[in-house]
């Protein structure tokens, strides 16, 4: 027996699933970072990735090391570069400028220009 009474249905602007899935997204790279063990990133294992976190880092930051230079040196440029407008990287502390830098700083010869 209905008595014709809906419940009330609060709308509200926020897109909850989207920042849900975001934040899922930054968890796991944030994982991923956090473990020598983690799957690779373009190429790049975690320990690699936080090998050069110093060098990528603002607003002082240091010279790429042997170890930054040497990940850098296996990694797929081509997919690093898709990451160069992603807000993902600013929200892990890194300039994405400074990131672009890297492989100069490595003094790699054919550098990959995004």
């Amino acid at each position: 027996m209905s008595l014709g009474i809906k419940p009330k249905v609060r709308k509200t602007p926020y897109n909850y699933n989207k920042a849900f899935g975001k934040l899922a997204i930054v968890a796991l790279v944030l994982a991923s970072l956090a473990s020598s063990n983690a799957q690779t990133i373009c190429n790049m294992s975690g320990e690699g990735l936080m090998a050069c976190k110093p060098a990528v880092s603002p607003p002082n930051p240091a010279p790429p090391s042997a170890a930054c230079c040497s990940a850098l040196s296996h990694a797929d440029m081509h997919c690093l570069c898709s990451y160069r407008n992603s807000k993902l990287l600013p929200s892990m502390g890194i300039d994405p400028n400074l990131a672009l830098q890297l492989p100069k700083k490595c003094k790699f010869p054919n550098a990959a220009h995004c």
